[in-house]
């Protein structure tokens, strides 16, 4: 039996049973996921470099996950490389 979730809830609201037809709900359209990760770059930009004035701290956190990443992504060669 699928629960019907509103359309309008938020993905924070919504609970684990409830996520598969959540997840077929939404629209995915090229436009829908474009305008998706225009609203999370905005969220972003607005939360952590418009709010402290072009600061640092913003930056700093996107190059710390990008440096995570990469490492991540690397993993295997570094794991071969360190010593014994």
């Amino acid at each position: 039996m699928a629960l019907l979730v509103p359309l309008k809830k938020q993905l924070m609201k919504v609970k684990l049973g409830e996520l598969p037809s959540w997840i077929l709900m939404r629209n995915s359209t090229p436009n829908s996921t474009v305008g998706a990760f225009q609203r999370g770059y905005g969220w972003y930009y607005n939360k952590h470099i418009n709010a402290w004035k072009g600061r640092i701290s913003g930056i700093n956190m996107v190059l710390a996950a990008y440096v995570v990443f990469s490492c991540c992504i690397s993993y295997q060669e570094l794991k071969h490389e360190r010593q014994c």
